[in-house]
């Protein structure tokens, strides 16, 4: 009996083990088929169940089936009433699903959070924000209920939303409940890839004259700031992208968008929860990214980055980098282990990677 214990222990470990470690091998390919090309940019995605696509581009926001490619742009109409009124179509570059509704959320002002019915299609105003220097760059829900938004600072910090019932509602953080921002930080709605979360903590990334992680441990509560050692001092410097794998690992990438092919202090991690970074590959690997992500079940190891310059994969905990496209693209998100969905200017692929 006792060595039938241990052997099922083992077999356990082993199984565990594997399924844990499935991407062992170096990714060295990507191949990228096309699912939707159209006179449109696209900056923000997001997959609910790994098998439909909301994104929002530059005058309104669409749906792809990606288990039939069926596909439906909304572009927004303009009434009488409201053809007059500013911003009513604006760049939508924040989005998000909950299990019941798809959310849409523009730049600029007055800034219009939309919920949609993903059942009934229903759209309706859940929220909406005047003011002269309101411009949202990001959203994610942390459960069917609860959700954030961030964007820049219109007083002395972030601009932070956070929904509790839905979506229905959404309630913007008092300053005097948030670390406070220096001048000229705040952030690039560049992929919808400011914030990041797993369980309660949730980080966001910050650019532009300064650039910094702002950290909650309990959805948006409680807040705290830490330094990067990003490049920082100007308005289109700083990071632009953050992704964690789990509570403590996580990393942020950006640059200088106007220099892409600077690669100094444009990539970093920690291990620590955002705490303190570390830059790596200096003047190497890739320059300005827009997007970065982990691949799932990959121990951390494995992340790919993305920008209009192309795609690099690292499979070394982002020690050494390896360009497997010139093809651009501004956002990605994985539906899998080895594929990810990626979207730019005119464009929505597959990204399939061996």
């Amino acid at each position: 009996m006792k060595y039938t214990i241990i052997f099922i222990l083992v077999l356990g470990s082993m199984c565990c083990t594997s399924q844990e470690n499935n991407n062992i091998h170096d990714f060295t390919r990507v191949k990228i088929d096309m699912i939707l090309e159209d006179s449109i940019s696209i900056r923000a995605l997001d997959i609910y169940n790994d098998t439909l696509i909301g994104f929002g581009y530059n005058k309104g926001y669409g749906f792809i089936n990606l288990k039939t490619n069926y596909h439906e742009l909304i572009e927004f109409e303009i009434s009488e009433k409201t053809k007059n009124e500013n911003n009513w179509i604006t760049e939508q570059r924040a989005v998000g699903f909950n299990n019941s509704s798809f959310f849409s959320l523009g730049i600029g002002s007055p800034a219009r959070m939309r919920k949609i019915d993903l059942i009934t299609k229903e759209e309706k105003i859940v929220y909406t924000e005047t003011h002269d220097k309101v411009f949202y760059d990001a959203m994610l829900f942390w459960n069917e209920n609860e959700g954030i938004a961030m964007g820049d600072p219109t007083e002395d910090c972030l601009s932070i939303i956070i929904t509790k019932d839905g979506g229905e509602n959404w309630t913007k953080i008092s300053c005097n409940d948030l670390p406070k921002t220096e001048e000229g930080e705040a952030a690039f709605a560049a992929s919808n890839g400011n914030i990041s979360s797993v369980g309660d903590n949730t980080w966001i990334l910050s650019g532009g004259m300064k650039s910094r992680v702002f950290y909650s441990p309990d959805k948006g509560a409680h807040w705290e700031v830490y330094n990067t050692p990003l490049i920082q001092g100007t308005s289109t410097t700083g990071g632009y992208a953050i992704h964690f794998y789990d509570k403590d690992n996580g990393v942020i990438f950006g640059g200088d968008y106007t220099n892409p092919t600077k690669n100094l202090q444009n990539k970093a991690i920690t291990v620590n929860g955002g705490k303190t970074w570390s830059l790596i590959t200096q003047d190497n690997g890739p320059g300005y990214k827009s997007s970065v992500r982990y691949i799932p079940n990959s121990n951390g190891q494995k992340l790919v980055a993305i920008g209009f310059t192309g795609i690099s994969v690292s499979n070394d905990f982002g020690k050494n980098w390896v360009e497997l496209s010139k093809e651009g693209f501004y956002t990605l998100r994985f539906i899998s282990n080895t594929t990810a969905i990626a979207a730019g200017k005119g464009r929505i692929a597959r990204l399939i990677f061996d």
